[in-house]
């Protein structure tokens, strides 16, 4: 009797495997796998989404090839009447619809956090968390990614951080200097990266902050006191008053000697290149023209009558 039962339960399982062989493929149908959701959660999903006959013959095929801790996260484009063995196959090897992210240059670590949150790759404070406890700030290179929805945040930083590892490390190796640290090189870039709005002036920019850092004077640096106000909240507050200026954070270089304690953004190549190949010039300070560019200045007298100059330019041109 138990032998009969025994081989009637394989032959029902037989036939299930088999029937969508038997069937013409149905409608493509998206799915959403989230991560977490174990192969209990999965089956139910597509049962639900009419992909599967049965989620307890895929459970049952997910114990038997170990494949229940192998279900990747991710949007997925199947048929309906795929059946188990292929629908397993897919999850198994992560066949999911990429998300594709991009990251600015110039964007820091709680602008990327909102970004690849929003787009569904990872959670945003677990990225955040991990970020801090290994000081990623900048260390997560600028470009286009295409991830898979619902990933570890680790998974994420790590590979974002290998990317600048691999484009931004071999330019420190190749500059061959010893004035700056790697660190304190993408901290000095990422002032420049947020200062500039043309990648030609980022040489001129990078060597008015190198020429202050020689001669012992503070950097003021808006992009810092930004950082400084938005760095939990991803927001970089354009105007600034006297009081965030007096901000007593360690970033604000208006208020501490030196380059500020960590990167304020994740710089670009361009940006790590000008403050290795700095312009030739004696300038010590630049100011906004209104146009994208900066005008450059050797003393504060020049300066001032620069910025006077623009602003004069600027209600002229309101008033006409």
């Amino acid at each position: 009797m138990k032998a009969r039962l025994a081989a009637a339960c394989a032959a029902l399982l037989l036939a299930l495997l088999l029937v969508p062989l038997l069937l013409p493929p149905g409608p493509e149908v998206r799915v959403d796998v989230r991560a977490g959701m174990g192969a209990s959660g999965v089956a139910r999903l597509l049962k639900r989404e009419g992909v599967i006959f049965s989620s307890l013959l895929f459970k049952a095929a997910a114990r038997a090839t170990r494949s229940e801790q192998k279900l990747k996260p991710g949007v997925y484009l199947l048929r309906k009447r795929m059946g188990t063995m292929a629908a397993l196959r897919w999850l198994k090897e992560g066949r999911s619809e990429q998300q594709k992210v991009v990251i600015p240059e110039g964007f820091m670590a709680a602008q990327i956090a909102s970004r690849l949150h929003e787009a569904g790759v990872t959670d945003r404070t677990a990225f955040m968390d991990y970020v801090r406890e290994n000081n990623l700030e900048g260390f997560l290179f600028p470009s286009a990614y295409f991830f898979n929805r619902g990933l570890p945040a680790e998974e994420v930083a790590h590979h974002m951080h290998m990317n600048f590892r691999r484009f931004v490390e071999p330019e420190f190796v190749r500059a061959a200097q010893s004035r700056f640290t790697l660190p304190q090189v993408v901290a000095l870039a990422s002032i420049v990266q947020r200062e500039a709005r043309l990648i030609s002036e980022m040489p001129m920019i990078a060597a008015v902050y190198r020429n202050r850092l020689e001669r012992r004077m503070r950097l003021q640096a808006d992009p810092t006191v930004q950082y400084a106000l938005g760095k939990d909240t991803g927001e970089w507050e354009r105007a600034l008053s006297r009081a965030d200026l007096a901000d007593p954070s360690k970033y604000n270089t208006y208020v501490h000697f030196g380059l500020p304690p960590g990167p304020i953004c994740s710089p670009g190549v361009d940006a790590v290149r000008a403050v290795f190949y700095p312009a030739s010039t004696d300038a010590l300070y630049f100011v906004a023209d209104n146009t994208g560019g900066h005008v450059f200045s050797r003393t504060l007298d020049e300066h001032t009558n620069a910025r006077n100059r623009i602003r004069r330019l600027a209600r002229s041109r309101k008033g006409g």
